[in-house]
């Protein structure tokens, strides 16, 4: 069993420079794109289900991904990004004037993170693991396909390798649209591709 897992594409507020979270921004022309480049890239790739995240952003890119295929495109909820609280909306730059300390700590010491009315990297990571879990018992031996967010995909892997949670913000950067594979065997699950862009690089 092969899990396809991808970020959506570019979206409006990307380029602005918003934090999203669990709150809409559609995707831009480039992102559109990016998400019909990766289902050109995907196209022999025998992917048999698509779970989304219900955000617009997320949606949008798995439509644009599976095409004119006969896919069945499913929305579970708990593959929405991380809650950011207050945040939500607010423009980067406002973050770190406003909010210095905890966004240092986001982005630094995640460990010691404490979210303003939102989730906290715990909270995340628990949802993420009971959801992975699940769709892998519902789905033993077919390809699939997630379309997810950053911070969902670098909690699937802290789950996958173990990661203490200070180390949440390891590598590899997760790039709108790039693909990372998780293949699954019985008990084992390992990543045998991780966060390729090739498919917006050509």
């Amino acid at each position: 069993m092969k899990i396809y897992i991808t970020r959506h594409g570019q979206t409006e507020w990307n380029v602005e420079g918003r934090m999203q979270g669990i709150k809409n921004s559609n995707l831009t022309e480039q992102g559109k794109k990016e998400a019909l480049n990766l289902g050109d890239s995907l196209k022999d790739a025998k992917i048999e289900y698509i779970y989304t995240s219900p955000l617009t952003r997320a949606y949008d890119t798995a439509v644009l991904i599976k095409g004119d295929k006969n896919i069945p495109v499913e929305i579970n909820e708990n593959l929405k990004e991380m809650h950011f609280g207050i945040w939500e909306g607010m423009y980067n730059e406002e973050i770190v004037r406003d909010y210095a300390d905890e966004h240092y700590k986001f982005w630094n010491e995640p460990h010691l993170y404490k979210s303003i009315d939102g989730e906290t990297f715990e909270e995340l990571i628990k949802r993420v693991k009971i959801t992975l879990d699940d769709i892998i018992n519902q789905n033993k031996g077919v390809n699939i396909l997630l379309v997810t967010h950053a911070i969902v995909i670098k909690a699937i892997y802290a789950i996958i390798k173990d990661y203490e949670l200070k180390s949440f913000w390891n590598p590899p950067f997760i790039n709108n649209t790039c693909v990372t594979i998780l293949e699954c065997n019985e008990d084992e699950r390992e990543f045998i591709l991780e966060a390729d862009t090739s498919h917006v690089e050509n």
